[in-house]
């Protein structure tokens, strides 16, 4: 988005804080992730729990094959949401209760052990579903994220090649469609092309002998300085050797850079030498993933700590002391009433969000692409409220 149109935002008398979701951007993502898919004939899923603001699917589903969810609500909202495109599920352990609903939303399902697929795979197959198993390659490729390392020793996540050994029988063996992994996190092709040596290397004997290969998210696509050719050699290596239809479910990339944060400053307080300017939003209620990546996100018109003139760290109103954005220098001091900018915020953010202290949930509005502004939802006390409990309980 241009400085002009982020000015505007600023200046636009939307009420705060609230998220704003770029149209304009989603749609350069997904013109990025279209071509991909027509030169390479790989298959790109949204992964929803990166970006679930259902109201801009229709503007995503032109350049998508479907959704990816990480369970029953997820399936539900892809399935309704997104129809008639496809829809992928995922979860560590489903549950006995729920898997009947699931089998009516998603039509590609992924089991996580041997022991989850030998208790659902005849089930879903049986009701028509294509089957997969997360595998666990073993191949560690961040760094300072541990968080989001699924090949961490002692990761849940993926069925290593030992346990393949032991609990694979031929019987198992035989529901299988698909081969699923999911390693990386907000990382380049480079990362993923270290993955697939991992993959062949460990699981390259079952892959000639399933349908597709989904390599999961974390894949920055449409990142500025992101290597696309690599991906692209990436995918048609395992389309030529193994003959397999490939699978993408990023999440960042298709919101990546598509969304605001539009916050107020309600108050300056100093200690020692530190300048704090309090907003009207909360890192860890309204932007969680700064204090559990953690991550200080861009903010526009700022610069780094001590780059510009004065340098001030921003927080949220909470009890919360670690409640912190984190610290960014300007050309000209703060003031109460100030409005800031925070951006790349489509992505974890109106989906992981929460109502800790009471703070209220923010509107999110949508940028629309003739400039004009689409109220989404709007959240009060009745949502904060609600979450907690009724006063009358319907069964």
């Amino acid at each position: 988005m241009t400085k002009q149109i982020q000015e505007r935002l600023i200046s636009s008398s939307l009420p705060t804080p609230c998220y704003i979701l770029d149209e304009e951007k989603l749609i350069a993502n997904g013109i990025i992730l279209k071509e991909l898919q027509s030169q390479t004939g790989c298959k790109i899923l949204l992964a929803q729990k990166a970006f679930s603001n259902y109201g801009l699917y229709p503007v995503l589903a032109p350049y998508l094959a479907g959704t990816e969810a990480s369970g029953l609500y997820e399936a539900r909202l892809g399935a309704e949401e997104m129809s008639g495109k496809e829809c992928h599920v995922f979860c560590a352990a489903y549950r006995e209760e729920e898997f009947e609903e699931l089998l009516r939303y998603a039509d590609h399902i992924v089991f996580n052990s041997p022991s989850q697929l030998r208790k659902f795979g005849a089930l879903a197959k049986s009701a028509g579903k294509e089957v997969g198993i997360r595998i666990n390659p073993e191949c560690s490729t961040q760094e300072g994220h541990g968080l989001y390392d699924p090949c961490a020793p002692g990761s849940r996540l993926g069925t290593t090649r030992e346990q393949w050994q032991n609990e694979m029988t031929p019987e198992l063996v035989s529901l299988l469609d698909g081969i699923h992994f999911h390693t990386l996190c907000e990382q380049n092709s480079d990362a993923l092309e270290q993955t697939l040596c991992s993959v062949e290397e460990k699981f390259g004997f079952i892959l000639h002998s399933v349908k597709w290969l989904n390599m999961g998210g974390g894949h920055h696509i449409t990142r500025a300085d992101y290597d696309i050719e690599r991906l692209k050699s990436c995918i048609r290596h395992m389309q030529s050797v193994y003959h397999l239809e490939i699978y993408l479910e990023p999440g960042e990339a298709v919101a990546l850079n598509a969304g605001y944060l539009l916050t107020r400053v309600l108050d300056i307080v100093k200690n020692n030498d530190v300048s704090t300017a309090i907003l009207d939003m909360s890192a860890a209620c309204h932007t969680p993933d700064v204090l559990e990546m953690p991550y200080r996100p861009p903010l526009f018109l700022s610069g780094e700590a001590k780059e510009k003139a004065y340098t001030y760290r921003l927080a949220g109103p909470t009890c919360l002391a670690g409640d912190v954005v984190g610290d960014y220098s300007f050309d000209a001091p703060l003031k109460e009433g100030d409005f800031l900018l925070l951006e790349d915020m489509a992505i974890y953010s109106t989906c992981k969000n929460n109502t800790f202290n009471g703070m209220p949930l923010p509107d999110i509005w949508a940028a629309k692409k003739d400039q004009s502004y689409e109220l989404l939802a709007r959240f009060g006390y009745e949502d904060f409220k609600y979450r907690l409990g009724r006063k009358k309980i319907l069964f």
